[in-house]
């Protein structure tokens, strides 16, 4: 069946492979840029040139285009989370609040404004109804490398009943390219964008420091046993999990285990096994099932395109899920999300809060 269809246009060759597939399959198709970034900040996406690009795919294919200027919410909603969560010694995951808060809240929004069935976007996963469970079912794309669902773990039931994601049966990025060399597209080799968009260097301890005007003091790195091993560069410059560029010498190869944000202390292990044995989760996001009323065996994910860890799952009360590892999670920290699998199929994700040995 035809449908109308707003399609997030990035400028980059999987939205605009995206775009052509649809157009192709006798959708009727809208190309929309969110411009996401104030001019001072245009960084690695977003920028007027991607925006350019994005327009002459859509010229090419036929479709109307619009750029939407959602700069202001993308301050509030994905920047200052980004601050407050690294200032709290958390390692955030950008990406997921603009996923939620932004192209698949704001965008669905311009969507219905303009009459659409849906919003399809560049991401590899894809969507299938259940029609046992009456559920609509979030899952990995086919192409295990560029798989995104990870990032996609808060998109709700009615969301996903209204998005597509065309590059979901995909095999490889390969392919994606070929079939957007095959319409003429100028970006089919354009190189894919790494950074965070409001970080292009990757400095994020400058980026924080310019942004708050605040001065992050050193501290102390210590053991797990809390003795002073050296002295640190301020906690916004480390992530759990962390092991190069550290900038102490140690004699020995040492990970950042927790980071204090109380005491401003740094806590490395030698031990490369060193993580969490449980944690728990806050707003969790159950997709494929209800709450379950007892416990259940999962999958779990705590990094994008992290290690798959088994595990036991215990839904609580508050909205909140207990996720307890067969074997330690490494780099599980507050901040970061953990999404929750069977098999190809997202079982649901939400936030770590807690994290314990």
């Amino acid at each position: 069946m035809s449908e109308k269809i707003l399609v997030a246009m990035s400028g980059g060759v999987d939205s605009s492979a995206a775009a052509a597939l649809l157009t192709d399959a006798g959708h009727t198709c809208i190309g929309a840029t969110m411009r996401l970034l104030h001019a001072e900040r245009q960084g690695a996406c977003c920028s007027l040139s991607d925006a350019e690009d994005a327009r002459a795919v859509a010229a090419c294919l036929g479709m109307r285009y619009y750029v939407f200027d959602f700069s202001e919410q993308f301050e509030e909603c994905v920047i200052k989370r980004f601050v407050r969560a690294y200032e709290q010694g958390q390692t955030p995951n950008p990406c997921i609040d603009c996923n939620r808060y932004l192209k698949f809240a704001r965008l669905y929004e311009r969507a219905e404004q303009l009459g659409c069935d849906a919003v399809a976007t560049g991401h590899y996963a894809r969507v299938e109804y259940d029609g046992a469970s009456g559920r609509w079912l979030l899952k990995r794309g086919r192409c295990a490398e560029k798989d995104q669902s990870y990032v996609l773990a808060f998109l709700s039931q009615e969301q996903l009943s209204r998005t597509r994601f065309p590059l979901g049966a995909f095999a490889d990025k390969a392919a994606v390219r070929a079939y957007a060399a095959k319409h003429g597209f100028f970006n089919a080799d354009k190189p894919d964008s790494e950074d965070i968009c409001f970080v292009p260097d990757g400095d994020y301890a400058a980026f924080l420091q310019e942004y708050t005007g605040k001065v992050f003091p050193p501290g102390d790195f210590v053991d797990e046993q809390g003795r002073v091993l050296g002295r640190h560069a301020g906690i916004v410059r480390y992530t759990v999990g962390q092991r190069k560029g550290l900038g102490v010498a140690l004699g020995r190869r040492m990970y950042v285990k927790r980071i204090l944000p109380e005491t401003g202390q740094v806590v490395l292990s030698e031990d490369p096994s060193a993580g969490a044995s449980r944690l728990i989760a806050r707003d969790f996001n159950w997709i494929a099932c209800p709450p379950p009323t007892g416990g259940m065996r999962a999958q779990a994910v705590v990094r994008y395109q992290g290690k798959v860890y088994g595990a036991q799952v215990r839904a609580l009360s508050d909205a909140g899920a207990e996720i307890s590892f067969d074997t330690p999670a490494r780099a599980a920290c507050p901040g970061q999300a953990v999404v929750l699998y069977d098999g190809d199929t997202v079982i649901g994700g939400g936030r770590i809060a807690q994290v314990f040995d």
